[in-house]
């Protein structure tokens, strides 16, 4: 009788200690993730921001700018974003919470222990703090591995919040939802071997997820435009990737003399980077920007692929390798952002005083210290994380952490390819990413001391 009585006083201290636990993270996770932004005394803003924020306003069309995500950021306008940041915030906690839950470590300390690595080693802080699509790719990849993995050990309205999530994500950036792709494509090829570790109905969840993602992309660009439209700037961006590589260069030489392309006058003049090209003073701006140039960059994307087929094989090679060893955090944020300026000025006039107001505005980000960190943490975590994947498939253990592996790893090598190779090698697309690879390693660290302690205690005498 004082046995039970004994026991059930522990049991009801345990709950009592994972509940405040469980409030603690609740209240302190979201802190930590918007520390740069409550430091900055206002959301950050990146190159990209305004060409976002002008959606709603603009009624048209740009490259690279998903009106979804331009709607996303209208609704928080009021609230000067910080609405948007607690979504973001909030979504994090969410899916890092469910991640461990079903890998049966739910404990509100793990939660907030792995939290705290995260927030100090990687740029996950950042992502959350910036008005950017950026912290839906990684969130999206978990999502989607948890719908289509462990649908079993979800709630109907959990999937539901999945399925959402992973939509407007793909609905958001173009190389998300070539990534999201790319991953359901390696699940059903796998499906057959991974001796019914993903199922059917989760793969196809999963695959919906993006073809809703796509309709609400078609939808927003019809609502915003008139148009019933995919977001135009693919060809152009990759143009400039090829321009870089001295792709574009040759093909004018090699064709100027018999047709008359706009640029061959300038085929000798050509910025040394894409973002001179596309963002700076060049020609391109001279020659009508994308609206006057489309036609004939698709032209010369296409036919370059098909005239110089092993140079950019290579070129697609050097850049994606490039692109996986570049991960720094704050790329875009640490400058002058005259566009984004603009469109705040022009667009949303009660903003530009808490805007100029902010740290950021005020003092010139210096990232070198906190890449020293978050470079190597990131470099050592993505080959950390390809080797658990490699060691799993090597010993046919096929598991739910070599599954996360694998996952993580398909997502790495894809963001970097697509990136790479679409817009050339750049940190912030792989800081968006490189903060999953750190987070498989510390669930592994997690099963592995976890798994230590429970041996230790089956050991000791009863």
């Amino acid at each position: 009788m004082g046995e039970s009585h004994t026991s059930t006083q522990v049991l009801r201290a345990r709950t009592a200690a994972d509940s405040r636990s469980a409030w603690i993270a609740a209240i302190a996770i979201p802190l930590m993730l918007l520390a740069p932004a409550l430091w900055n005394g206002y959301p950050l803003l990146q190159w990209d921001t305004g060409g976002y924020l002008a959606r709603w306003y603009e009624g048209y069309l740009v490259p690279s700018r998903s009106t979804t995500f331009g709607l996303y950021l209208h609704f928080g306008e009021d609230s000067s974003f910080w609405l948007n940041l607690g979504i973001n915030a909030l979504a994090t906690l969410w899916i890092l919470q469910l991640t461990l839950r079903v890998f049966g470590m739910s404990q509100p300390l793990r939660l907030l222990a792995m939290s705290l690595v995260l927030v100090l080693t990687t740029s996950l802080p950042w992502l959350a703090s910036t008005l950017l699509t950026d912290i839906f790719a990684g969130l999206s990849v978990l999502a989607l591995f948890i719908l289509a993995a462990h649908g079993k050990r979800t709630s109907i309205p959990e999937k539901c919040l999945l399925f959402g999530l992973i939509a407007f994500a793909a609905a958001t950036h173009s190389a998300t939802l070539a990534v999201l792709l790319g991953l359901c494509c390696i699940g059903w090829i796998a499906r057959p071997f991974l001796r019914g570790r993903i199922s059917v109905a989760g793969l196809t969840q999963g695959s919906l997820t993006l073809v809703a993602g796509a309709a609400m992309l078609l939808a927003t660009n019809y609502a915003l435009s008139g148009k019933l439209a995919w977001t135009p700037g693919g060809y152009g961006v990759a143009f400039g990737r090829m321009l870089q590589d001295g792709i574009v260069a040759q093909y004018l030489r090699d064709h100027c003399p018999k047709q008359n392309f706009k640029l061959c006058p300038y085929r000798d003049q050509l910025p040394a980077t894409a973002d001179q090209f596309l963002w700076g003073n060049s020609m391109f701006n001279r020659l009508g920007r994308f609206q006057g140039l489309n036609d004939e960059m698709s032209f010369i994307v296409l036919h370059s692929i098909a005239e110089y087929p092993a140079w950019q094989a290579k070129a697609a090679l050097t850049a994606t390798v490039q692109q996986l060893v570049q991960a720094g955090t704050g790329e875009g944020t640490d400058g002058w952002l005259g566009h984004t300026y603009g469109i705040v000025e022009r667009f949303l006039p009660a903003q530009v005083k808490p805007m100029r107001a902010a740290q950021q505005q005020r003092r010139h980000f210096d990232f070198t210290a906190i890449n020293r960190i978050h470079v190597p943490v990131a470099l050592a975590s993505m080959l950390l994380a390809a080797i658990l994947f490699g060691h799993g498939v090597l010993r046919r253990r096929f598991d739910d952490l070599t599954l996360l592996a694998g996952t993580v790893t398909s997502a790495l090598l894809g963001n970097a390819f697509i990136c790479a190779v679409i817009s050339g090698p750049h940190d912030r697309y792989g800081a968006r990413m490189a903060w999953l690879a750190t987070t498989v390693v510390l669930i592994a660290a997690i099963r592995h001391f976890t798994a230590d302690e429970a041996s230790r205690d089956r050991s000791l005498p009863a």
